[in-house]
């Protein structure tokens, strides 16, 4: 299988050096690894447009392909396969191992399911992958885990029409709880915003915040507080088909 492997915090995190080394150990597979050069958490689905995008090779062994784009991750799933700055289109786009969860609707923020749902939107399988802690830093249960998946159970990734939303329980493997077919849950943050002065004196702002989750059953987010690994179906198709047919014979002549 040819993987192209992607994710937010950029081409040296260890979350993705993981994913490469387990991918790889056997050579079963073809690999790219298409990264930000540096961190890009939160980019959501940004693209760059108004300045120069280069990419730098980084030598990987055997045929694969290490290449650092000075862009977004949806940059780099854009120019891999429609800048054909890769020699061929991959069968399959793994996003992450990425360093915290991206769970309920941070999705909509996070870089790494951005980079996934170009992958669908070209047609491609494609999986966002995130270790949801940061405390915990073992990315190589994770990492074993989508090796497992995606050699064992092929058919499962037969889905070009919207991408698998994977989050893995920050705990040791012999822990967790076992697996979860999960809905988004529903986060938002209590978010302050810090004023500061410049060295010059110009006024900045520094934000922060605390999430705020909630504890409706059958959500990503309760999968992990339990202690599973927490499979989210998503598609980029946000149209709210219900109050469609509700606004559908409205009259707004």
């Amino acid at each position: 299988m040819r993987i192209m492997l992607t994710n937010d915090d950029g081409f040296f995190a260890p979350g993705i050096t993981a994913l490469y080394h387990v991918l790889s150990i056997d050579r079963q597979h073809e690999i790219a690894i298409v990264a930000p050069e540096g961190q890009r958490s939160a980019a959501g689905r940004s693209i760059t447009i108004y300045k120069p995008l280069f990419v730098t090779n980084h030598d990987l062994p055997g045929n694969d392909t290490g290449l650092a784009v000075n862009g977004t991750p949806t940059d780099c799933v854009k120019l891999a396969v429609q800048g054909e700055i890769l020699h061929y289109k991959p069968d399959l786009i793994i996003s992450g191992i990425n360093d915290g969860p991206n769970v309920g609707t941070d999705i909509f923020y996070s870089g790494t399911v951005a980079a996934a749902m170009e992958g669908v939107l070209l047609g491609i399988p494609s999986l966002a992958v995130s270790l949801a802690s940061y405390e915990y830093q073992n990315y190589m249960p994770s990492a074993y885990f989508i090796k497992n998946l995606i050699e064992r159970h092929p058919d499962f990734l037969n889905n070009r029409d919207g991408l698998l939303n994977i989050n893995i329980p920050g705990i040791d493997k012999d822990c967790w709880k076992g697996v979860r077919f999960t809905k988004l849950g529903k986060s938002v943050y209590d978010n302050t915003f810090e004023s500061r002065k410049a060295p010059f004196g110009k006024e900045y702002f520094w934000i922060s915040g605390t999430p705020v989750y909630g504890d409706e059953e059958d959500t990503d987010l309760k999968a992990i507080q339990q202690g599973f690994v927490s499979i989210t179906p998503l598609h980029g198709d946000l149209t709210d088909y219900n109050k469609m047919e509700r606004l559908k014979d409205t009259d707004l002549s």
